[in-house]
């Protein structure tokens, strides 16, 4: 058996198109032999050798934490199995060694996972990222070809439904990376049928968030009343659901296949066409930013247009959208002080359409701040509304500027990100439940934003 070079706690092998175990570095090779296989032969670890079967099966990368026997101890190991032409690459980290886990002592919230299957039509799994790296085929039933919407966002497959206080449980589960139940959703892209989805969170043998394992349980239909996630837009007419249904789904295959091609999944390729993927992939998102922006401009600029309002919690929504962008900020190495677990800021306003503008507004925090910075939300009373407010260290905005920024398709510079559509909205959606959006900035001194509410009981 071929050696192959360890590094920073990784182990690396392949495996040929009969399941061998024909090249490993020194760990991953002594592991299988503990496990009873011979040099050469067929992975005599089962978790790892179903991983890449997967992998191989679907044609795409898959990584996911697993624990192994070996010997007498129990072995966490976080698994990426990346199929090629000859057959599927092995990435093995984690390697953290522990007593064996007996049922009663594992995990308290997967063992409540255990029971919960038995009583689902079908599972699922994300990673850190939430998108969906199994559906188990029991999902066939319902989605026809399952394997198809492995690799998509999560967003891809659902859209969730808010509960009747406003509340969508996987926001908070995400923000927390905690546990989450009976989370109301719909299947795309018709929306007739309806699920209930439960899951627990996976953590790596780093301690980190390695995405969700869940449950999906069908359920009778209801009247429509959805619910709107990040990214997410109600579209008001047939038109614009036609237009959402034909140039959603191939943009989001365009996106993630570009990601994939950029990240040299399938090995190596110029570095001038991983560049081109990296813009491709950027191009993709950008038009599905244009999609939504504009099936939302089509809804506030309709007469007709109504927000929902209702009771809310300006600081809980608040928290939500700094947990929805800490992936992104994290990225450029940016922190969110966000407002404190225990504070309560209640609201009068529609709860989707309020962490739409937050969103927008940390969003646009997050992509204009330098690397290293800060991002403040705070939450305050101003006599008898209630403020919001994103404070963040970029470049700011000239006076003369700043009322540009609300105007429709406004950009500050040609080539500004973005469709010059998101802060006209949210400032029409804060007018349109009785509040306003505002901004405090000058060159050099970042932006503060702040967005005003009528104040709850």
């Amino acid at each position: 058996m071929n050696g192959m070079a360890s590094s920073a706690g990784q182990s690396f092998g392949r495996l040929d198109e009969k399941g061998s175990l024909v090249a490993a570095d020194a760990a991953l090779e002594e592991l299988h032999m503990r496990a009873g296989g011979v040099p050469g032969g067929s992975l005599a670890i089962p978790q790892i050798a179903a991983l890449a079967k997967l992998a191989s099966r679907l044609g795409i990368a898959v990584s996911r934490s697993v624990i192994a026997a070996d010997g007498d101890r129990d072995v966490e190991l976080h698994i990426q199995a990346e199929p090629d032409s000859d057959g599927v690459k092995l990435a093995v980290g984690g390697w953290v060694s522990r007593d064996p886990a007996s049922p009663a002592g594992r995990d308290p919230e997967l063992r409540e996972h255990d029971f919960l299957r038995a009583d689902a039509d079908w599972l699922w799994e994300t990673d850190h990222t939430l998108r969906l790296t199994a559906l188990s085929p029991d999902a066939d039933k319902m989605l026809g070809a399952a394997d198809s919407f492995v690799g998509q966002p999560l967003t891809g497959l659902f859209r969730f439904v808010e509960r009747d206080d406003g509340t969508l449980p996987i926001l908070n589960a995400l923000a927390e990376h905690r546990r989450f139940e009976r989370q109301e959703a719909v299947l795309r892209p018709e929306g007739a049928q309806r699920v209930e989805l439960t899951a627990v969170p996976l953590i790596d043998g780093s301690g980190r968030f390695a995405g969700f394992r869940g449950t999906a349980v069908a359920v009778e239909a209801k009247p429509d009343r959805p619910g709107v996630l990040h990214g997410e837009t109600e579209v008001p007419n047939a038109f614009g659901r036609q237009i959402n249904r034909a140039l959603r789904a191939p943009l989001d295959r365009i996106v993630a296949s570009a990601h994939s091609i950029e990240a040299q999944i399938d090995g190596p390729i110029r570095g001038d066409y991983a560049e081109y993927a990296g813009d491709i992939a950027r191009a993709g998102r950008h038009l599905l930013g244009l999609i939504d922006d504009l099936a939302d401009l089509q809804a506030v600029e309709r007469d007709d247009f109504e927000p929902e309002i209702q009771d809310i919690d300006l600081a809980d929504i608040a928290r939500d959208a700094a947990g929805l962008l800490s992936v992104r900020a994290s990225e450029k190495k940016i922190r969110i002080d966000r407002p404190a677990d225990d504070e309560s800021l209640p609201a009068r306003a529609d709860y989707k359409r309020v962490l739409q503008i937050l969103v927008n507004l940390v969003g646009n925090a997050v992509r204009f701040s330098p690397e290293d910075s800060q991002i403040w939300i705070r939450c305050e009373t101003e006599g008898d509304l209630a403020a919001v407010i994103v404070a963040d260290q970029g470049r700011g905005i000239a006076p003369e500027d700043q009322p540009r920024i609300f105007e429709k398709f406004e950009r500050l510079s040609a080539d500004e990100p973005g469709t010059g559509l998101g802060l006209y909205i949210a400032r029409r959606l804060a007018r349109a439940m009785g509040g306003d959006i505002d901004v405090d900035s000058a060159p050099g001194q970042g932006a503060r934003f702040v967005l005003t509410l009528p104040v709850g009981d």
